[in-house]
């Protein structure tokens, strides 16, 4: 079972310096991404991005994710 914690792992190897925490119940999660990579980014594209560091992981092993994104700037 995926954990928060595998969640958390994921996305900083995707995401190289962000800062993330996650909760949640093994198939639904929520997560709070700090990234100054999503500067100039729309939420659609930040989401993207998430996706993207998460791979198969998104259509395998999670069903649902839940998450904001910001920049260091706008915390």
């Amino acid at each position: 079972m995926v954990t928060p914690e595998d969640i958390e792992k994921w996305i900083r190897a995707g995401l190289e310096g962000c800062e993330v925490s996650a909760d949640g119940d093994g198939r639904h999660f929520e997560a709070r991404i700090v990234y100054q990579g999503f500067a100039g980014k729309s939420s659609v594209q930040r989401h993207q991005m998430v996706y993207s560091a998460l791979g198969d992981r998104m259509r395998e092993d999670i069903h649902a994710l839940s998450m904001k994104t910001m920049t260091p700037d706008e915390i």
